[in-house]
């Protein structure tokens, strides 16, 4: 295969997931979806299309291959490892007052939406299963350390650690996993009518996900405050992913294994972010800023870092 011909392969994985972000853009731009829609089709997403999903591809996946304690246990000292570099970068390098929301931005990526559907459209039903009990550790991690290092830079905020754990712990994502991993492993057969009512609501998830990132991308947001976020997003998507991928090939892994960590390490920052930035008091529209950021950056880091993995077959 040329290099031309493998290149295009690589679009046609990528393209389909980037083209949908933004057609959600060109949507929201002619006014054909509003907060409103964003709002309920991603609530919609986050409590049910998305936990179905994670759970369909699980209870249909081999376990044995799908489960892999070596790839969790390097994929939280990555991101560990990754968190701590953010933030004594962030400590030198940026002011006080926006560390947190730099740090986190840096280092949380949308591996629920972005990177599942990438390792779908990459490794199909291995991806899903694979990325949907990676996903699980993934939530757990990245919620507790943005806690951590935002809470760090806000004093002045009275933070409810309980009512964090909860959400956590009742998180839809998280819930479908621990219930669907006893069910694979118990080789529990569900009816026909169930797996197909499933698989039709499990099918809106990725194109719903993917327009409502696409319509909360400002573009006139990314002009007004660029140098931080800009730093942040090149972190997030060159420096981090870069680094993570080359330690996980040098610790052993390969195939659809380096691929699917490559995928999660270089999603674009989630959407989930901002979110705690503004409950927390922080500076919400640097926060948006690197949302949007690498959101667009993604489109080409990810085809790139494919192409490259590909080109040099380690995926």
């Amino acid at each position: 295969m040329t290099l031309i011909e493998l290149f295009l392969q690589t679009l046609e994985t990528t393209l389909p997931v980037f083209a949908m972000v933004f057609i959600g853009l060109g949507l929201r731009r002619i006014g054909w979806i509003d907060n409103a829609f964003v709002n309920t089709a991603s609530a919609l997403v986050f409590k049910a299309t998305l936990p179905t999903l994670v759970f369909l591809s699980i209870i249909r996946a081999d376990l044995q291959t799908a489960f892999n304690p070596g790839l969790l246990v390097y994929y939280l000292a990555a991101t560990l490892a990754s968190f701590g570099l953010t933030w004594l970068w962030a400590h030198f390098r940026i002011t006080r007052e926006d560390r947190g929301v730099y740090v986190q931005g840096a280092f949380r990526g949308n591996c629920g939406i972005v990177g599942l559907a990438l390792a779908a459209n990459l490794y199909g039903d291995f991806g899903l299963s694979a990325g949907g009990i990676l996903l699980g550790l993934v939530i757990i991690s990245y919620n507790m350390l943005s806690v951590i290092v935002l809470v760090a830079y806000q004093p002045g905020q009275s933070t409810n650690w309980r009512r964090i754990f909860h959400d956590i712990v009742r998180n839809p994502l998280i819930l479908a996993v621990f219930v669907a991993i006893p069910v694979a492993a118990l080789d529990i057969t569900l009816p026909g009518w169930v797996m197909t009512s499933g698989d039709y609501f499990a099918s809106l998830t990725l194109p719903l996900a993917l327009l409502c990132i696409g319509a909360t991308v400002s573009l006139s947001a990314i002009r007004s405050d660029s140098r931080t976020a800009l730093g942040s997003s090149l972190f997030k998507m060159v420096f981090l992913p870069a680094l993570c991928t080359a330690g996980a090939w040098l610790a052993g892994f390969r195939g659809p294994e380096l691929g699917l960590m490559f995928l999660f390490f270089a999603s674009p920052t989630a959407a989930a972010s901002f979110v705690m930035v503004k409950a927390l008091g922080g500076n919400d529209r640097l926060a948006a800023n690197i949302i949007a950021l690498t959101t667009l950056l993604a489109s080409l880091t990810v085809t790139l870092g494919v192409f490259v993995l590909r080109s040099a077959s380690l995926i």
